[in-house]
């Protein structure tokens, strides 16, 4: 994990913590439906090096889902949020799933 993402500007600075980058990327995950975050204080990595990104983690995801389509689809998800809230840029979102629910 990450030491957060510091945004600096004339007026002061911003701190997004790696707390808080961990959910950004948790509830990003969790939009996606059928998917949600395997153990996430374990199962997160959020690395951040001169504004731009990598995100690892493990997903479990609903019987019959597609899982190309619904991994692509967390990757976006996750892009986008880290993008529009944190003005990060995204080097890679790396996805593992790791856990079938339901049957």
């Amino acid at each position: 994990m990450s030491d957060g993402h510091v945004v600096s500007e004339p007026g002061g600075s911003i701190t997004v913590t790696p707390a808080a980058l961990a959910l950004i990327v948790q509830r990003a995950t969790e939009s996606a439906d059928g998917a949600r975050v395997r153990r996430p204080r374990r199962r997160l990595d959020v690395r951040i090096d001169d504004g731009r990104a990598r995100v690892e983690l493990d997903l479990s995801v609903r019987y019959g889902v597609v899982l190309p389509e619904l991994a692509r689809d967390v990757q976006e998800r996750i892009t986008r949020a880290l993008a529009t809230m944190c003005g990060l840029e995204i080097e890679a979102v790396d996805v593992s799933i790791e856990e079938l629910e339901g049957a």
